[in-house]
């Protein structure tokens, strides 16, 4: 967490009106945090920082792509992510984060990192299921799903080759609940 000091907003020197920050989220951003499920990123994030005399209002925007793989092709594709996150910041006698909406600082605090709040709504907000748009259309063309076309069960032929031994045991059923 050493390599994000440039997350550090020193909040106390800044006047009582809206300021804006902007940030630009890499692969290193992520590498800070030891997190590797991202091949590459390219995230514009967007904080506004409204500072009031009693509190801070933060409302996060982030838009880019994260490259991940796709969980049914195997193959790497660019996640578009679209995410916003709001945050109060209150002062207090001491740190709490137990709400995820409200975090209260220590009178005594002077700047506030915002990396941490960046990275939790990037990573929240990238699909648990991860499908290549082209497999959604059916354009993808890759050797996986190649292989799936090839194992996948054809309906009609499933049914003709019913071994009749079945067909006698479903009878039984059948016959057993009239």
């Amino acid at each position: 967490m050493k390599d994000l000091k440039q997350f550090n907003i020193p909040f106390v020197g800044l006047k009582e009106k809206s300021h804006l920050f902007e940030y630009q989220i890499d692969k290193t951003f992520f590498d800070a945090f030891n997190f590797d499920e991202y091949f590459d990123t390219d995230i514009n994030v967007q904080l506004a920082f409204d500072k009031k005399s009693t509190m801070l209002q933060l409302t996060f925007t982030a838009k880019g792509t994260v490259n991940v793989t796709c969980d049914v092709s195997g193959e790497p594709f660019d996640q578009e992510i679209n995410a916003t996150l709001s945050l109060i910041v209150k002062f207090g006698d001491e740190y709490n984060d137990d709400n995820e909406e409200i975090l209260i600082l220590p009178h005594s605090e002077f700047q506030l990192n915002v990396a941490q709040y960046i990275y939790e709504m990037i990573v929240l907000n990238v699909p648990l299921k991860r499908v290549h748009p082209k497999v959604l259309d059916g354009t993808m063309e890759s050797e996986a799903v190649k292989k799936l076309d090839t194992l996948r069960v054809d309906e009609d032929k499933a049914t003709d080759d019913v071994d009749p031994r079945w067909d006698k045991l479903k009878s039984l059923i059948t016959e057993k609940k009239t």
